[in-house]
C-alpha cells in the first residue's frame, strides 16, 4: 500500500485538531470522537495540551483509506510553538492547511503560507466553520485568492463541472491547451499541478458536525501527490523526545530504502558548528499513534517512526542518502534570565536543561559565566508559561523567570574592509574581509576571493569555518550581527611560524576591527499585527498602537468590529493583549505574528541603555598584536590598517562630486570606464600578475610581406559581435534609493521595475542585457534563464551566487566581445577587471539610464509633433475636400 505523510497547519483556533479527530473517525481509525472543549482528544495526549486547549507539541497518528495508508502529523498551531512546526514540515508529502471560515486569512496564516512556499510541500485548503453566522463562502475564497494565491480553487463543486475544470485548467498553460483539446482535465494533471504547487484545492465545511470531512478525505487520496523514494537509505529527522519512562526517542522519516532494527547508523560531520562523528545501532522501531504505538522489525521509505537506541542524533539532522534539512526561519526574539530555587546548584541545573534545548533547538539555553546566570531565549510569553510548567514536572524545580528583554541585532550600512593581524612570538597570522551589507532576513553568509598563490586553500578554508563557527558580536549593544556578507580577500601565513589557533585570532580581529569602523545599524525584531475591537473602541486601539511604535492600516469594519491590521516592534507589543482585553472587556483580539528584523525605532534610546564599550570587551578585541625585537605589543584598531603586512587590493570609496543641473550632462556610457580602472588594474597587476586585455587592444599591425606563401601568415579577423551588459540585479536594487524603498516593501517588484527599466535601455541601446539575481539559498534550485521582453534573466542555481556566475559568464564572453558589467560591488570590480570586460559603477549606470530615458522621451515628443500636424494636415485636406 502506498505511504503518505500529511501535515496539518492552522493558525490557533482554526479547528485543526477538530479536523484531525474527524479526519481520523471518518476513516475509522478511532471509534469515538473526541472534542478539544471535553479534554479528550485523541492527539492532545499532553496534560498541558488538554489544560490549555492548544497542540503544543506535534504528534502523529495513522489511518488507512482505501488505496493510501496515512500518516497525519499534527503540528502546533501557536506563534509561540512555530519551530516545532517548521522543524515538521520538512517530513511532509504535502500539507492541510486549515482556514476559519469566519476569520478568513490571518497573521498566522500567511507566516504558514510563506513557510510552506520555502520547503515548496503542495498544499490542500480545508475551510472550516463554515457553519457559523458570518462565514462566507464567496468572500473566504476570493480572500484565500488574493491573499494566499490566485491558483485556489474550490474543489467541493462536482468533479465533472465544466466550471470546475475550466478554473483547474487555467494554472498552467500546458495544462489548458490539453484542456482546450480533449474538453477534460485528468487526475494525473491535477497531482502535477498541485505538486507544483499551481493548484490548491480548497474544501469547504465544518470538522465538528463533519461537513465535509468525507469529501476531503476522498479528494485527499485522489489528489495528493505520493513521492517516489529511492532504494538507499536516508532518513531525517525532525523531533527529539522522550518517552514516559524518561528514554529519548528519535522522531524520523525514512526517506529512502528500509531501516530495520540492529541497524548500525552513523552522523556528525567534525566540521564547525557539527558534533564528532558518531556510529549506533538501533534498538526498536515505533510507530506511534496518538499516546500509543506498535513496534516493529523494520520501517520502510515513507515512514514516520520514533527510534530508540541513539543518544547523538539531533533535530535538523539527516542521515544516509537523505537531503539536508534545511536552517528554521523563525527565530526566538525574547531573552529571560531563569531564577533557580534557594539551594539549587545552577551547573546539574543547567545539565537538566540541556534536555530541553535538545528537543526543542530554538530554545537557546545560555550560560553567563561572569555573572553565573542561566538565560533563556525564546518566541513569547505563552512558550515561558509552558516551560516554566514543564521545568517543574519533569525535573522538580520550582523556577521565576525576570521580566525579560529584546534581543536585538546588529548590522552594517555600507561595505567595509576589517583587518586582523596576529603576532605574538612564534605565532603568525593576518586577515583581510570585505564586510557587505545583505538583504533584509539574508542572515549570515561567507565566501572567498583571496588568490590561492597569496594565501593557501587550506588556511582560506580555516578561515572560513571561524567566521561559522562563532557569533559574531556587533559594536552598539553586543547583539549578534546578521544580514551580512563577509569575503575574506587576503591574508597571509609563515611557513614555520603559523598554527591553526593563529588565524582563529586573525579572523575574529578582522570582523570586529571592521565592524568597528563600519556605520551599525540596530535592529529590533517586529510583529505583523492584526487587532480587532468593538468599533466605539478603534480610537483607543490607533491611538495605543501609534504610541507604542506601529504604523496601522486605516481600519477595516466587519460587522459591529473594526479590524487594524499593520507593524509593530516587539517591544512595545509585550503587555498589549492583556491591555486590548481588559478595555475591551474580552471582546477585542489580538493577533501578533513575527515578520523579522527590522531598523530600531528608538535605537539611540537602547544603546544608551545598555551601554554597551566594545573596547573594553576582552573577548572581542578589536585590537591586533605585532611583534618586534621579539616581543608582541597590541596595536589599536583605529591604527591597525596603516601597520599591515599585506594589500588587500580593496580600493576606499572616495566622495563622488556631484552633479549641478545647471550643467550639461555628458555621455556617461564610456566615460571613466577606462579611466577609473587605471589605478584598479595598477593594483590587481602588482598582486596578481599582467592582465591580458586583448579583446579590447588593438591588434598590432602585421609585419610587410615578403613572400606571397599564404599559408606563413595567420591573420586574425576582429569579431564585431554584439556589446553586452550585464547586471547584478540585487546589487543595484540596493544602490540605487527608488528600488531599495521599493524592495522594502516588496522584492519582487523591485525586480520588475528593474527588468522594466533595463527593458527600455536595451530597446534603446540594442545591446544584449543579462540581469541576473541570486537565488543560491533555494535548496535544489537548478536555476532558471529566461526571456523578459527584451532581455534575459538569470536565476542563479544552488550554492551560486550572482557574483559567481557573472564571474564566469565574463570570463567565457571576454574573449570575444565587448562585456561591460554594473555592479558596485568591490571585489566583483576587482575579478571581472581581471577577465578583461569594463565595470560601471552603480551611479554611472544610473546616469547612463536616465540619459537613455532622456533620449526616448525626446523622440516621443518629436514623433508626438510629428503626428499632430499629420493629424492637422490630414483635417484641412478632408476640409478642402467636402467644400
Amino acid at each position: 500500500m502506498k505511504k503518505l505523510v500529511v501535515g496539518i497547519l492552522a493558525h490557533v483556533d482554526a479547528g485543526k485538531t477538530t479536523l484531525s479527530e474527524g479526519m481520523l473517525y471518518v476513516s475509522g481509525a478511532v471509534r469515538k470522537l473526541g472534542r478539544v472543549d471535553h479534554q479528550n482528544a485523541f492527539l492532545d495526549t499532553d496534560a498541558l495540551e488538554r489544560q490549555r486547549g492548544i497542540t503544543i507539541f506535534s504528534k502523529q497518528a495513522v489511518f488507512t483509506l482505501p488505496t493510501v495508508e496515512v500518516t497525519l502529523l499534527d503540528t502546533p498551531g501557536h506563534v509561540d510553538f512555530s519551530s516545532e512546526m517548521e522543524r515538521t514540515l520538512q517530513v511532509l508529502d504535502c500539507a492541510i492547511l486549515v482556514i476559519s471560515g469566519t476569520d478568513g486569512v490571518q497573521g498566522h496564516t500567511q507566516t504558514l503560507w510563506k513557510l510552506l512556499e520555502r520547503y515548496h510541500i503542495p498544499t490542500l485548503l480545508f475551510v472550516n466553520k463554515m457553519d457559523l453566522d458570518g462565514a462566507d463562502r464567496a468572500g473566504c475564497l476570493a480572500q484565500l485568492r488574493e491573499r494566499l494565491h490566485d491558483g485556489c480553487v474550490d474543489f467541493t463543486q462536482e468533479r465533472e463541472g465544466e466550471t470546475l475544470q475550466e478554473q483547474v485548467a487555467m494554472c498552467e498553460e500546458a495544462t489548458l491547451e490539453r484542456y482546450l483539446e480533449t474538453g477534460t482535465v485528468e487526475d494525473g494533471d491535477i497531482r502535477h499541478l498541485i505538486r507544483e504547487r499551481r493548484l490548491f484545492p480548497c474544501w469547504f465545511g465544518s470538522a465538528l458536525r463533519l461537513e465535509g470531512v468525507e469529501a476531503f478525505l476522498e479528494g485527499l487520496e485522489r489528489y495528493a501527490p505520493i513521492p517516489d523514494y529511492p532504494a538507499d537509505f536516508g532518513a531525517q529527522v525532525y523531533k527529539i523526545g522522550r518517552d514516559a519512562q524518561g528514554g529519548r526517542l528519535t522522531y524520523l522519516k525514512v526517506t529512502g530504502g528500509s531501516l530495520k532494527v540492529k541497524d548500525l547508523l552513523s552522523g556528525g560531520t567534525g566540521d564547525a558548528g557539527e558534533e564528532a562523528p558518531w556510529e549506533e545501532k538501533v534498538d526498536r522501531i515505533r510507530i506511534y499513534s496518538g499516546e500509543r504505538f506498535q513496534t516493529t522489525d523494520r520501517a520502510e521509505a515513507g515512514t514516520v517512526c520514533a527510534v530508540t537506541g541513539l543518544t547523538h542524533t539531533r533535530a535538523g539532522e539527516s542521515l544516509g542518502s537523505a537531503r539536508p534539512m534545511q536552517l528554521p526561519m523563525l527565530e526566538p526574539v525574547l531573552t529571560y534570565r531563569l531564577n533557580l530555587p534557594e539551594g539549587a546548584d545552577p551547573h546539574t541545573a543547567l545539565r537538566r536543561l540541556r534536555e530541553l534545548e535538545e528537543e526543542d533547538p530554538q530554545l537557546h539555553i545560555l550560560w553567563n559565566e561572569s555573572l553565573r546566570e542561566i538565560h533563556l531565549q525564546l518566541m513569547g510569553e505563552v512558550q515561558l508559561e509552558i516551560l516554566r510548567a514543564i521545568i517543574e514536572e519533569r525535573f522538580g524545580l520550582s523556577v521565576t523567570f525576570d521580566t525579560g528583554s529584546i534581543l536585538y541585532k546588529e548590522t552594517i550600512a555600507a561595505p567595509v574592509e576589517g583587518v586582523g593581524h596576529f603576532e605574538p612570538l612564534r605565532h603568525y597570522a593576518e586577515v583581510h574581509l570585505l564586510l557587505e551589507p545583505g538583504p533584509r532576513g539574508s542572515g549570515m553568509c561567507f565566501a572567498t576571493a583571496c588568490s590561492e598563490d597569496m594565501l593557501d586553500r587550506n588556511w582560506q578554508r580555516l578561515v572560513l569555518t571561524h567566521l561559522a563557527e562563532r557569533v559574531h558580536l556587533g559594536v552598539l549593544t553586543g547583539s549578534p550581527i546578521t544580514d551580512m556578507k563577509i569575503t575574506l580577500v587576503a591574508g597571509r601565513s609563515h611557513a614555520k611560524h603559523t598554527e591553526g589557533g593563529d588565524f582563529r585570532q586573525a579572523t575574529y580581529r578582522a570582523v570586529r576591527q571592521g565592524l568597528m569602523e563600519a556605520e551599525s545599524i540596530l535592529l529590533e525584531p517586529w510583529y505583523d499585527v492584526r487587532l480587532e475591537v468593538p468599533a466605539a473602541q478603534v480610537g483607543r486601539a490607533m491611538s495605543d498602537l501609534q504610541r507604542r511604535g506601529g504604523t496601522m492600516e486605516p481600519p477595516e469594519t466587519v460587522g459591529e468590529y473594526a479590524v487594524l491590521t499593520g507593524r509593530a516592534p516587539v517591544a512595545g507589543m509585550r503587555d498589549y493583549a492583556a491591555e486590548v482585553a481588559a478595555y475591551t472587556r474580552g471582546q477585542g483580539r489580538l493577533f501578533c505574528t513575527l515578520s523579522g528584523y527590522e531598523p530600531c525605532h528608538n535605537a539611540q534610546q537602547v544603546v544608551e541603555e545598555m551601554g554597551y564599550d566594545p573596547e573594553r570587551d576582552v573577548e572581542h578585541t578589536p585590537d591586533s598584536v605585532f611583534c618586534t625585537h621579539g616581543a608582541g605589543y597590541v596595536v589599536k584598531w583605529d591604527q591597525v590598517k596603516a601597520q599591515m603586512h599585506v594589500e588587500s587590493g580593496l580600493m576606499r570609496r572616495e566622495e563622488e562630486p556631484e552633479i549641478s543641473e545647471s550643467q550639461p550632462r555628458r555621455e556617461a556610457r564610456y566615460t571613466g570606464s577606462l579611466a577609473e580602472d587605471a589605478e584598479l588594474q595598477a593594483i590587481y597587476e602588482r598582486t596578481y600578475g599582467k592582465v591580458e586585455r586583448d579583446a579590447f587592444r588593438p591588434q598590432p599591425k602585421a609585419p610587410a610581406r615578403t613572400s606571397l606563401d599564404e599559408s606563413r601568415y595567420n591573420v586574425r579577423t576582429q569579431n564585431r559581435g554584439p556589446e553586452y551588459l550585464l547586471v547584478d540585479g540585487y546589487n543595484i536594487i540596493h544602490a540605487w534609493d527608488e528600488l531599495k524603498e521599493l524592495a522594502r516593501a516588496d522584492l519582487s517588484a523591485a525586480r520588475k521595475a528593474l527588468m522594466d527599466i533595463l527593458s527600455n535601455y536595451q530597446g534603446f541601446r540594442k545591446c544584449e542585457v543579462i540581469v541576473v539575481f541570486d537565488a543560491y539559498k533555494v535548496k535544489g534550485n537548478p536555476g532558471s534563464v529566461s526571456k523578459y521582453h527584451n532581455i534575459h534573466v538569470v536565476y542563479t542555481k544552488e550554492a551560486e551566487t550572482a557574483d559567481n556566475y557573472i564571474e564566469k559568464v565574463t570570463y567565457e564572453l571576454g574573449r570575444k566581445y565587448q562585456v561591460r558589467v554594473a555592479t558596485s560591488d568591490g571585489v566583483e570590480q576587482l575579478i571581472i577587471l581581471g577577465h578583461g570586460a569594463l565595470r560601471v559603477s552603480a551611479r554611472m549606470f544610473r546616469m547612463e539610464i536616465e540619459q537613455a530615458e532622456g533620449q526616448i522621451a525626446d523622440l516621443i515628443a518629436q514623433n508626438n509633433r510629428k503626428n499632430r500636424k499629420l493629424d492637422q494636415l490630414q483635417y484641412r485636406l478632408g476640409g478642402e475636400q467636402k467644400a
